[in-house]
């Protein structure tokens, strides 16, 4: 079924044309001004399912990519007229969809556009018609839940993330933007991303759970980081300037005070992580280690015992 020829438009027509080209040949083809004619009949149903596929612009890549015979195998009934919205356009004609049910007015009331879908021995009922169609798609599609993990640096400048999402045979690529400052089991929603409807409904929602990854220099306390820096014994009793990397790969110069304390704390404002909340930034926290060497020099233990000596 070529769906451009259907509609009378060429490969390139653009979403306005196939729209206007469906107005015209629906009001055409419509089965209330075509009473018993099953032959504008079939030719309705036909345009309504090439109208749903040229209007969405994932299923018409899909259709330019594969063709027509490929696009029959992948996609369903359902699946060509999910999310597909002729409301718009039928309404022109009387129709209304409200409450899930599909209601008649007018000339469409017996006989017309509303017996179109109705099958011999359901009572009346629209088994394949819009009708049954618009009730099976309040049935929503399940939601998902996948992890994603993030790294410090991230958490520290936010991030687009590409996420691959099996779609049966296909593969769908989804964008999500991870804001600055965001902590693990935080849990993002993507509205729209989850499991198709089993009946033809709105999908389920995409829920990521945030987990941000050890980093193997800087520990994370809330929008605060601390780290461990080793310096020589001397250092911390003498004092001195030494060099602290920070988690942007920046190397900032920094004062040991004199007869600094093992475990003492130096604090580096705003050189931590952004707020969740927007506020300010947090603190890089240096937790000072005095070296202990494992091995010394003749000329170091002479000193030292030297120092013993003197009670140091």
């Amino acid at each position: 079924m070529d769906y451009y020829k259907l509609l009378g438009v060429g490969k390139t027509a653009s979403p306005e044309e196939i729209k206007k080209a469906y107005r015209k040949l629906a009001l055409k083809h419509h089965p209330d001004r075509n009473k018993g004619n099953k032959e504008a009949e079939e030719q309705f149903k036909k345009i309504s399912e090439a109208y749903a596929v040229l209007s969405d612009k994932e299923k018409r890549q899909q259709y330019d990519t594969v063709g027509a015979a490929g696009f029959q195998q992948r996609y369903s009934q359902e699946d060509i007229f999910r999310n597909a919205d002729l409301g718009d356009i039928l309404r022109e004609f009387g129709i209304n969809f409200g409450g899930g049910r599909a209601s008649f007015r007018g000339a469409g009331s017996g006989g017309g556009f509303e017996d179109m879908f109705h099958q011999p021995g359901t009572g009346g009922r629209a088994s394949h018609g819009f009708q049954d169609f618009r009730q099976q798609q309040q049935v929503k599609g399940n939601d998902l839940s996948l992890e994603l993990p993030i790294t410090l640096h991230e958490v520290l400048t936010g991030v687009e993330k590409t996420i691959s999402l099996g779609r049966g045979s296909a593969t769908e690529k989804v964008s999500v933007k991870i804001p600055p400052g965001i902590e693990t089991g935080k849990k993002l929603r993507i509205s729209g991303k989850g499991s198709p409807s089993p009946m033809g409904g709105p999908s389920g929602d995409l829920y990521l759970l945030i987990k941000v990854e050890p980093h193997q220099l800087f520990t994370r306390e809330g929008s605060h980081l601390t780290m461990d820096l080793q310096i020589p014994y001397s250092s911390a009793v003498l004092g001195a300037e030494v060099a602290v990397p920070t988690l942007e790969g920046k190397q900032l110069k920094v004062k040991v005070p004199h007869s600094c304390q093992p475990q003492a704390k130096l604090r580096l404002r705003k050189h931590g992580l952004p707020d969740s909340q927007g506020g300010a930034r947090g603190d890089l926290l240096v937790k000072i280690l005095v070296a202990v060497p494992k091995i010394l020099a003749k000329e170091q233990q002479e000193i030292l015992e030297k120092l013993k000596e003197l009670g140091l």
